[in-house]
């Protein structure tokens, strides 16, 4: 299901974020994370292209790390290459 904010990209912080689903905060990917997901150094165009094909992945990424961290609702958060690996694999 997808997010009702489409994500976007910060430069300040060289990250995608996006709306969790049923969570107030927003999660952040950096660029990084995404290097190590398509083996090569994307540009935030390419990561927002990735992340809009496997928003599923990264939804479900984010259910899992609120609920294994317990992040507060409001709290903002990140993901790295593993956390949305593990729901591609899925």
């Amino acid at each position: 299901m997808p997010s009702s904010k489409p994500p976007i990209w910060r430069n300040d912080i060289d990250a995608l974020a996006f709306q969790p689903e049923e969570h107030n905060g927003r999660c952040m990917v950096h660029r990084r994370a995404f290097r190590t997901l398509l083996r090569a150094m994307p540009s935030p165009r390419q990561c927002i292209e990735f992340f809009n094909a496997h928003q599923e992945a990264f939804q479900a990424a984010a259910r899992a790390k609120l609920l294994r961290r317990q992040v507060a609702t409001t709290a903002n958060f990140h993901l790295t290459s593993r956390d949305v690996s593990r729901e591609l694999k899925n």
